[in-house]
């Protein structure tokens, strides 16, 4: 993942960029945990919501990998599918994990 190209991409300096990952980093994990808890817990409107905001935020700091599985959550968890979006949940929050190794260097 290249944090100059996608700063650059967005009219960003690289320090502004990283500014907005550590952002998104501590609002996407947020969404997470509530993303798994409402799978847990069979609410599929307040997991239709965490995903759409972390489709939001990663598609506006142009993380489309995250964008397009978040989206792909927000779709199933709005079309009853709950359990079977554990998979994808479990993908989204490993590469949550990867883009923050990445930031913090």
């Amino acid at each position: 993942m290249n944090f100059v190209k996608l700063a650059k991409d967005l009219g960003l300096e690289e320090e502004e960029y990283l500014e907005l990952i550590e952002l998104f980093l501590e609002s996407g994990t947020s969404d997470l945990n509530q993303l798994q808890a409402a799978i847990e817990e069979g609410d599929a409107e307040k997991a239709a919501r965490a995903a759409h905001s972390l489709k939001g935020a990663s598609g506006n700091l142009g993380l489309m990998e995250l964008h397009e599985l978040a989206k792909t959550i927000e779709a199933g968890v709005r079309n009853n599918r709950l359990k079977a979006m554990a998979e994808p949940v479990q993908v989204l929050e490993k590469k949550l994990g990867v883009i923050a190794e990445l930031a913090r260097g």
